[in-house]
């Protein structure tokens, strides 16, 4: 009966003692704890290392698969040609998420896209992008080409010729009943489009390789499944498309 109650009874903790100033540095002074880390992790990259020669002793040369007729060695280095012809980006992408992120992602990069095109709808084109609508004026000849005026066209102010909205005509800027902005507002506002513009640019290229990581994980996941399957043609990228034969489900 005592015997077993030894092990309840209060012992001594056993404290380790820090790194004495004389010797801070040489640095942290390792604990058994940090020990029992480092020696875990030891044993388990010999573990692995065991296991890769056992595999290595016992491979059969005669081996072969068909995705060795697909693969190039570069640097001795295999390179897969799907993960080639994709970015770095949608590489790095699909190493470190699933699919449930990558489309909910596209979700919200989808309805800044929405929000920013419903705000460039109502704003103005700056001079000389080619982004946004064109307005386009026809004519009988080509002498009226020549002579085409856009603000007497528009019976408009010449700054105001590029706005797809709010283009006041001359009898209101005479009338006085529209104020005539000045130069460093219309500049003001003009920068504010062209950073929109681009800001739109980038969640577009955005979208693309969202919906490239997307379809490239559920190919890789549909070619681990089960099912017959056959190459129908490349894509713009040079990468196969294949087609699932249908089966009748029970």
């Amino acid at each position: 009966m005592v015997s077993s109650l030894k092990k309840f009874a209060p012992r001594r903790e056993h404290k380790e003692r820090g790194q004495i100033s004389s010797r801070k540095h040489l640095g942290h002074l390792e604990k058994h704890k940090d020990y029992v880390l480092r020696a875990k992790d030891y044993r388990e990259k010999q573990r692995v290392l065991k296991r890769l020669r056992e595999r290595a002793a016992t491979r059969n040369p005669d081996e072969f698969y068909f995705n060795m007729e697909r693969s190039q060695m570069k640097d001795g280095v295999h390179v897969e040609e799907r993960r080639q012809a994709l970015t770095a980006e949608v590489q790095r992408l699909m190493d470190t998420q699933d699919v449930t992120y990558v489309k909910m992602q596209r979700d919200i990069n989808r309805r800044k896209i929405e929000r920013l095109q419903s705000e460039l709808h109502f704003a103005d084109t700056p001079q000389g992008s080619h982004l946004g609508p064109r307005h386009t004026v026809f004519v009988d000849s080509e002498e009226e080409v020549r002579k085409f005026r856009p603000a007497e066209h528009f019976n408009t102010l010449p700054e105001f010729v590029g706005r797809k909205y709010n283009r006041p005509n001359v009898d209101a800027l005479e009338s006085g009943d529209i104020a005539r902005p000045t130069g460093s507002v219309l500049k003001k506002a003009t920068k504010a489009r062209v950073e929109r513009l681009q800001e739109l640019k980038d969640r577009l290229e955005r979208e693309e390789q969202l919906q490239r990581a997307e379809s490239e994980m559920l190919l890789r996941r549909s070619l681990k499944e089960k099912g017959a399957r056959e190459k129908v043609g490349k894509d713009r990228l040079g990468l196969a498309i294949y087609k699932w034969k249908a089966e009748r489900k029970k």
